[in-house]
């Protein structure tokens, strides 16, 4: 079992940065890749970021690359996810995800594919 822990979420103005962490405990958290996804009301979920868990391969959304990035810090059971030149429509719940993989370099946009999920953070971004 891993459970996960997500943090840092806000309002913030259009064009403002935010910081997300998500903390793991349980199982081996270099064991697993990460993944950032986020639901807007009345959408479904979608894949925003991804990890290894050697953190050497990471995977973005068309919609976020170039403002946002993924990183991981093993010896703290973190990944993170910054968030820069935010906007409006970046407004959602935020949640991170953790797959059990044995492949250093495996990482994917896939949600069912995930294993482990946290409750969510809320960024809102106003215009």
């Amino acid at each position: 079992q891993v459970q996960l822990v997500e943090s840092g979420g806000g309002l913030v103005q259009a064009g403002g940065s935010l910081r997300l962490s998500c903390a793991a405990s349980g199982r081996t958290f270099s064991s697993y890749a990460m993944g950032w996804f986020r639901q807007a009301p009345g959408k479904e979920r979608e894949f925003v970021a991804a990890i290894s868990w050697s953190g050497g391969s990471t995977y973005y959304a068309d919609s976020v690359k170039g403002r946002f990035t993924i990183s991981r810090d093993n010896a703290k059971n973190t990944v993170y996810l910054q968030m820069n030149s935010l906007k409006p429509e970046d407004t959602a719940v935020y949640y991170c995800a953790a797959l059990m993989t044995y492949s250093g370099s495996y990482y994917t946009s896939r949600a069912y594919q995930y294993d482990y999920w946290g409750q969510g953070t809320q960024v809102t971004v106003s215009s």
